[in-house]
């Protein structure tokens, strides 16, 4: 053999030798290294549980806030609109009142008394789509919610004790709203 062949034979001896030794010290290295990552891996899955349990606890209380938000604006814009609707109609009901004394004065023009009776039934047609009801009050049990007493009357057999004998001006309702209260006199 040429002495080049066995400088190469013991290159490649040596080589593998190293190789062995290396990939041993590697088996070696690797379970330690497994022992010491699966423990830290453990310790890591902890607390990235943990992490977790603590973001979707933020992430529901910040849903509910949110949710709890949503329905407040919703209740104060409802709020809103009612009051406004509310005291749109309030500054209504003198027109219809003067509207209604108008109807009843007496009148020698046909024509101007029909035209008033057209337009008073308009207004009273836009305030029953708009939910607005009368307050019935003549013979009707006094109820100081409702009703604002301003003047006593005696008692008779049409109007017993503590019975609406007398409508000054009528009272209004939108909806479940008192809008205007009844003012009445009341037998006693």
């Amino acid at each position: 053999m040429s002495p080049m062949t066995e400088e190469k034979e013991e290159l490649q001896e040596e080589l593998t030798e190293d190789e062995i030794t290396e990939e041993a010290d590697e088996d070696i290295t690797d379970e330690d290294v497994t022992e010491e990552e699966t423990a830290e891996e453990e310790e890591e899955e902890e607390d990235a549980d943990d992490a977790l349990e603590q973001e979707r606890e933020r992430y529901l209380r910040l849903f509910a806030e949110f949710d709890n938000f949503r329905k407040r604006t919703a209740k104060e814009k409802q709020e809103a609109y009612g009051d406004a609707t509310a005291r749109c109609i309030g500054d209504l009901l003198p027109v219809v009142d003067n509207f209604e004394r108008a109807v009843d004065a007496p009148c020698t023009d046909e024509q101007y008394h029909s035209g008033m009776v057209m337009i008073l039934t308009q207004l009273r047609n836009f305030l029953e789509k708009a939910g607005v009801t009368e307050i019935e009050a003549l013979g009707a049990a006094f109820d100081p919610n409702i009703h604002n007493a301003i003047k006593q009357t005696e008692a008779t057999e049409e109007f017993p004790e503590n019975t609406v004998s007398e409508v000054f001006q009528k009272g209004y309702m939108l909806k479940d709203r008192l809008i205007r209260p009844a003012m009445v006199a009341v037998a006693n």
